[in-house]
C-alpha cells in the first residue's frame, strides 16, 4: 500500500483556522479596540486591526492592499496544497507539517481580510518600551511552520553532506 501524501497533514490546517478564527471571535466580542489586558509583563492582549501585510506593510495604502493580499494567500495556498499532494506524509511529516501550519495561518487571515477588510491582531509582546507589532493565532502558525520549514531544510542539507551528495 503506498505511503499518504501530505494532505494527511491537512487536518492540522483546519485545527489553526479554527483556533485563529475562535479566538478572533472572542477578542472582538469582550474587547475594544485598544483595549488591553497584561497577562505577563512582557505580553498584553490587546485588539487591534491591521489592514497591511506583517508589521503593518501597506497598512495606510487606499485599499487595494486588500485585494492583492487575498490574492497571494490563495496563490501560495493553491501551491502550498500542490506541494502537499507530492509529499509523502510520514517520511517527509516535518515539511508537510510546517505546510500545514503556515497553510492554516495564510487562510486564518484571508478570512479576515475577505470578512472585515482587516486582520484581528490581538497578543501584543513588549519589552520595556519597545512594542513587538501585534499578532494572532495565524500569524504564529505562520512562523512556527516557517521556522519548521527552516529545520527541515537544514536537516536535509546535513543529510545530504553525510551521504556525500
Amino acid at each position: 500500500m503506498p505511503e499518504a501524501n501530505g494532505w494527511r497533514w491537512l487536518p492540522l490546517t483546519v485545527a489553526v483556522i479554527v483556533l485563529d478564527q475562535a479566538a478572533k471571535t472572542w477578542i472582538v466580542q469582550h474587547f475594544q479596540v485598544y483595549d488591553r489586558v497584561h497577562v505577563l509583563p512582557v505580553l498584553d492582549i490587546t485588539l487591534m486591526y491591521n489592514t497591511g501585510a506583517a508589521f503593518s506593510f501597506l497598512s495606510d495604502a487606499s485599499g487595494w492592499q486588500r485585494w492583492l493580499f487575498i490574492a497571494l494567500a490563495i496563490g501560495v495556498g493553491l501551491a502550498i496544497l500542490g506541494w502537499l499532494r507530492r509529499l509523502k506524509a510520514r517520511s517527509q511529516a516535518l515539511l508537510s507539517c510546517s505546510l500545514a501550519l503556515i497553510l492554516g495561518g495564510a487562510l486564518g487571515n484571508v478570512i479576515d481580510r475577505a470578512r472585515l477588510g482587516q486582520v484581528v491582531d490581538f497578543i501584543h509582546a513588549h519589552w520595556g518600551g519597545a512594542y513587538f507589532p501585534a499578532f494572532n493565532v495565524a500569524d504564529s502558525a505562520i512562523t512556527i511552520g516557517a521556522i519548521l520549514l527552516l529545520l527541515d531544510a537544514w536537516r536535509e542539507s546535513r543529510n545530504a553532506k553525510k551521504v556525500g551528495v
